[in-house]
């Protein structure tokens, strides 16, 4: 029977040589849909041999899988169907499925309306909310810009927060590594609590490296189009090493350091983000006034 559902059980073969992982975004395709889902949970991947269900946190090439997904829009699938998944970026196809059945998780859970709504918290704090996001290499200036930016709109009297990838390792995400799979997590935690922060009428500045265009994409996509400034700290990996203020490079050249981006983890780079930075030719005080310049072209700032 089909069902008009958003959170479904599938069975998986997956066939990319990177791997699948929980909160990561990929597209469905079937003959007649093809819609958006988020990877919820990794219940277990299948043992090659025995069929043995084993735990996972991520799902390599030619393993097979039971997965939770939660698509972007409800949609009608029929229990046993078969699908296709796609890259979001490539549109390559990335493997196979096939729906179990329908996830009835959010049947009675509906969106409160509001007598107070975003729009109505900026305008209290005269200002538009939006989310200010940066990315690059460890070393690259993100904290230092940011913390500038920070200041000079607080100085102007404008309502900030400031979200830091190594302060919020200490609470929020301190149940995490940096594997890709815990890196996955950490940006989608951040990503949700900035949409909060703007809905609440914020001017939300966050910092981390976020490596993966994914995660950086799926940020995006919970804020509306003028709501999220990408910002790309684009300094050379030999000025960031040089720098090495935390000594982390000479950690991960020795081996000591696993999963370090830029060494033996993957960084990859933005393809259009709204602003490019290269702090080996830029002062952060000039960092800041192009952000500012960018700001008052786009009147963000009123």
């Amino acid at each position: 029977m089909i069902q008009g559902a958003d959170q479904f059980q599938a069975k998986i073969l997956w066939q990319s040589l990177r791997p699948l992982v929980a909160g990561r975004s990929y597209i469905l395709v079937t003959d007649s849909h093809s819609v958006m889902f988020n990877v919820t949970a990794i219940k277990y991947r299948e043992q090659d041999q025995t069929g043995e269900h084993l735990s996972a946190k991520k799902i390599s090439a030619n393993e097979r899988a039971l997965i939770n997904i939660s698509t972007s829009e409800a949609v009608g699938l029929t229990d046993g169907e078969e699908f296709t998944i796609v890259d979001v970026q490539t549109t390559e196809s990335l493997g196979q499925g096939q729906i179990e059945f329908v996830l009835h998780r959010s049947t009675n859970i509906r969106w409160q309306q509001l007598t107070i709504d975003k729009n109505a918290r900026a305008e209290i704090k005269k200002q538009k909310a939006y989310c200010i996001w940066f990315t690059g290499l460890s070393g690259s200036g993100k904290s230092t810009i940011a913390n500038l930016l920070e200041k000079w709109l607080f100085d102007k009297k404008l309502h900030t927060y400031l979200l830091d990838g190594d302060n919020l390792r200490h609470g929020l995400n301190r149940d995490l590594g940096f594997t890709e799979a815990d890196r996955v997590e950490n940006i989608r935690r951040v990503a949700e609590v900035a949409r909060l922060m703007v809905d609440a009428g914020l001017i939300v500045i966050a910092s981390f490296i976020s490596p993966y265009s994914a995660e950086r994409q799926m940020a995006r996509k919970l804020f509306a189009v003028d709501e999220f400034i990408e910002v790309f700290v684009d300094t050379p990996l030999s000025e960031c090493e040089s720098r090495d203020v935390k000594g982390l490079y000479a950690k991960a050249r020795r081996g000591e350091l696993k999963n370090f981006t830029g060494i033996d983890s993957v960084y990859e780079r933005p393809e259009n983000p709204e602003l490019v930075l290269d702090t080996s030719t830029m002062t952060p005080e000039s960092c800041v006034q192009t952000i500012l310049g960018y700001l008052q072209f786009a009147d963000s700032v009123k």
